[in-house]
């Protein structure tokens, strides 16, 4: 398995081009964000609300007031990030949030909390 953490972020993330992206979005034409590095990068400007964000590395990454109710993040982790107001999908626990917060641990969509 690659170490996600060395891999290059995606050039349209890193320039932080929210305009770019989300008219991608709105055409349909997504850019594939599966297992990215997407550490650090502020995403507040981006439409992640369906993205695919499975295995994706968010260490540190500013997801405040954001909508992710309709995005796979299985697989992800958020360690640090900053997710005051964000809005996650109903089928990750609270418990899931918090572990992967606070070690980087990997989300897991279970279908409900417990």
């Amino acid at each position: 398995m690659a170490e996600i953490k060395r891999t290059q972020k995606p050039t349209i993330m890193f320039e932080e081009n929210a305009q770019k992206f989300n008219q991608l979005v709105a055409d349909g034409k997504p850019p594939n964000l599966t297992c990215q590095n997407l550490s650090d990068l502020d995403l507040r400007s981006f439409n992640l609300s369906t993205a695919d964000l499975r295995g994706c590395y968010l260490r540190g990454a500013n997801l405040n007031g954001l909508d992710l109710s309709g995005a796979n993040l299985d697989g992800a982790s958020i360690k640090n990030a900053q997710i005051s107001g964000c809005l996650f999908p109903k089928n990750i626990c609270a418990c899931e949030i918090q572990l992967s917060l606070q070690y980087g641990t990997r989300l897991r969509q279970s279908g409900g909390c417990d």
